[in-house]
C-alpha cells in the first residue's frame, strides 16, 4: 500500500502567542518588540498579523542562512587551505597575503559591480 501523505503543517502565531512564547523561553527579558513588528497588523504586502509574523519569521531564517554562508566565506579564503592565483581567469582572483578586506579591495570595480 501506498504512504499517505504527509500531513500540512501550518504555523501560524498571532503576537498575543509570541508573547508567551518569549516569556517561556527567555523569563528574564520577556517580549521585546521595539518597534511593534509583531502587532502591526496588515502593514506588510496587505497580510493579516499571522502572516506577517510567519513572513518576518522567514525572512529571518534565510537571511540567518545568507549570513553563516557569508561568514564560512570570508573565513574559508582566510585559510591556507585556499591558496594561490586563479590562472584561467581575466582577473587572478585571490591575492596570497591579503586579509579578507584587502582581497575585496583587490577586486576591480566590474567585478564588484557584478556581485553587488
Amino acid at each position: 500500500a501506498p504512504a499517505p501523505a504527509p500531513a500540512e503543517t501550518r504555523l501560524q502565531e498571532s503576537k498575543s502567542d509570541l508573547e508567551a512564547l518569549a516569556k517561556g523561553l527567555n523569563p528574564t527579558i520577556g517580549f521585546w518588540d521595539p518597534l511593534n513588528v509583531a502587532g502591526a497588523s496588515g502593514s506588510l504586502y496587505g497580510f493579516n498579523n499571522e502572516q506577517t509574523i510567519a513572513w518576518y519569521r522567514q525572512a529571518e531564517i534565510k537571511h540567518g542562512r545568507v549570513a553563516m554562508a557569508g561568514f564560512l566565506g570570508y573565513w574559508a579564503q582566510s585559510t591556507d587551505f585556499i591558496s594561490g592565483p586563479h590562472n584561467n581567469l581575466p582577473y587572478r582572483g585571490y591575492e596570497p597575503g591579503l586579509t579578507p578586506p584587502e582581497q575585496w579591495d583587490a577586486i576591480p570595480l566590474i567585478g564588484k559591480v557584478q556581485i553587488i
